[in-house]
């Protein structure tokens, strides 16, 4: 197993462990959206638990050493992207903002909060990748405020084909610590779900919008 691997899989078993990440087949969430899924994934729960934090922050900053190598800010997403994104910045020495989902409507009327260099290559730090459109919609904003986008790291991603998709139509490089396929097998692995729930567990993932309907 390679370093990275082993890497996606420690993220996992972290994860369900402190019970950032649910797994109810059986008892389904509904997100925001509507969807009904087996699956809910709060990644602001390790914050809350130190070893966890200092290990997704090491990660996180490895694989943009990794991925990216030379960059000259940090940009978070919010909300969620903010806490992994400055403490990001802060491991590599590098500035750091955080982008809105949409501009203030008072004050400044800023979409994004700090100071970015006209031009700066940024690499854009969000907790999970679900569908995308909030990530890349920040990713627009850093573009027409004029900066260098050079991809997106997360510690979580649903690995949706969509959401491929649209990071592709977008010309977006990605990264993630961890997914959905090696949260599965880990949770099989470690006795977080029963072999019989696989094909439950792969039909969502498959057609997440129609599943459970």
């Amino acid at each position: 197993m390679s370093f990275k691997n082993e890497s996606a899989v420690k993220i996992a078993e972290f994860l369900m462990q402190i019970k950032a990440i649910k797994l109810q087949p059986e008892n389904p969430f509904t997100w925001t959206s509507g969807w009904k899924s087996p699956i809910y994934c709060d990644n602001r729960v390790s914050l809350s638990h130190p070893s966890v934090r200092t290990y997704i922050r090491q990660q996180l900053t490895n694989l943009i050493k990794e991925e990216f190598g030379s960059v000259g800010a940090i940009a978070g997403v919010a909300t969620a992207g903010i806490p992994q994104g400055v403490l990001v910045a802060q491991d590599l020495g590098l500035p750091f903002a955080y982008v809105r989902s949409e501009a203030k409507k008072h004050g400044m009327g800023n979409q994004i909060e700090g100071e970015l260099m006209p031009g700066e290559r940024v690499v854009v730090v969000e907790d999970l990748i679900s569908t995308g459109k909030s990530s890349l919609a920040a990713v627009e904003a850093l573009r027409a405020a004029g900066h260098d986008v050079a991809g997106l790291v997360s510690i979580f991603n649903y690995g949706f084909n969509q959401t491929e998709e649209a990071f592709k139509e977008a010309k977006c490089v990605f990264h993630s610590l961890s997914d959905y396929n090696v949260l599965v097998e880990t949770a099989l692995k470690n006795g977080f779900i029963l072999e019989a729930q696989l094909p439950t567990l792969n039909a969502w993932r498959e057609d997440p919008a129609k599943w459970g309907k």
